[in-house]
């Protein structure tokens, strides 16, 4: 029975000072192994594989190794962390009834994700799944989510996403469901770590179509809003996934009050946003704006504002804070204050003995 490797392994081998090269070629090395391991240029020859071209998870499905996976104690840590996250969606009103879905990529073949049917803010971390990446189930007691094909077509388009976060922030879905982009140029943190935020056309939940067509805006995109639907982001951590949740939620949110205070919202300038995309090079995040000139930068001609709610200014002479009875009106419309006036005078001749 080959001996199952986890990162965790490795960096208390290397804090102990003993040598990388002394780990078995033929063991099994879960993924965050391996990518530490290149890292140091240390992987042994084979890298876990099966030694004849297969996969290790093909190689450990044959050995039991699903299930050793399943229960190993890097699962039992991402499994608690999911539960984690899924309070974390529910206490903050991300995510209602059984709503939203997480899933983590642990080996090249295998991802554990949420049930279905079960509310985020109430798993255990035995209710957590696993699943192949062509959806089927492998380990499990629970039901897996019906929306996790979305999840694994991510997976399989942009590698470096190893987790990927799908709930219905109110103030980022209401984006999605009036079909209005989020403008740019506005707040820097949206721009380092999630930037221009696309959206989706609508497709029934749980459709490869769905799936392939979010896939196609990883490229370029990290968070996604899904028209009519929600919103989904993915990354290398289950924890950063949700955190470009609160992100874009909380950009939203202010982008709608900003809105509503009668003035045009202010935007800093193209230089600015080269600084922003500068940094976000460094971190290594996708966005399509790289290497974009100055003019073709903060591109905002789609952005709808809504209502504004602004109260008209008096004009000049016309008596502002002219009072009618009871009632102020502050350069109202002369036809209205008349309506104002009369309503007035009639209520006051009611009440008179």
């Amino acid at each position: 029975m080959r001996k199952v490797i986890t990162e965790k392994d490795v960096r208390e081998m290397r804090e102990e000072g003993r040598d990388l090269r002394a780990l078995p070629g033929d063991a099994i090395f879960t993924p965050s192994a391996r990518d530490f391991l290149r890292g140091l240029d240390a992987l042994p020859a084979g890298g876990g594989s099966s030694g004849n071209g297969t996969s290790s998870a093909a190689a450990n499905a044959r050995d039991g190794g699903i299930e050793r996976i399943f229960n190993s104690p890097e699962a039992q840590r991402i499994k608690e962390e999911i539960c984690d996250i899924g309070r974390r969606l529910w206490t903050r009103e991300y995510v209602d009834g059984n709503g939203g879905n997480i899933s983590y990529r642990i080996g090249d073949n295998l991802a554990l994700c949420t049930p279905t049917l079960v509310s985020k803010g109430f798993m255990k971390p035995e209710d957590i799944c696993l699943v192949d990446l062509d959806g089927n189930q492998k380990a499990g007691q629970k039901k897996r989510t019906s929306e996790i094909l979305m999840h694994l077509q991510i997976m399989k388009a942009q590698p470096k996403a190893k987790a990927v976060v799908h709930c219905h922030p109110p103030h980022a879905t209401g984006f999605a469901v009036a079909g209005v982009k989020p403008p740019t140029c506005m707040i820097p943190e949206i721009e380092v770590f999630i930037g221009e935020v696309p959206i989706a056309p609508y497709m029934t939940p749980g459709t490869p179509d769905l799936g392939r067509h979010i896939a196609g805006l990883t490229e370029h995109h990290n968070t996604i809003l899904m028209a009519n639907h929600g919103v989904v982001a993915w990354s290398g951590t289950v924890e950063d996934a949700y955190f470009k949740m609160e992100i874009v939620e909380a950009y939203c949110k202010t982008v709608l009050v900003a809105a509503q205070l009668g003035q045009p919202l202010k935007t800093f300038n193209t230089k600015h946003l080269q600084d922003l995309l500068a940094i976000k090079k460094t971190l290594d995040i996708p966005d399509r704006r790289h290497g974009l000139k100055e003019c073709e930068l903060c591109d905002n001609n789609e952005w709808r504002p809504g209502v504004a709610c602004r109260v008209p200014a008096p004009e000049a002479g016309s008596g502002a804070n002219s009072r009618s009875g009871n009632f102020e009106t502050d350069g109202a419309d002369p036809g209205a204050e008349e309506i104002v006036r009369a309503v007035t005078d009639a209520v006051m001749r009611r009440l008179k003995p």
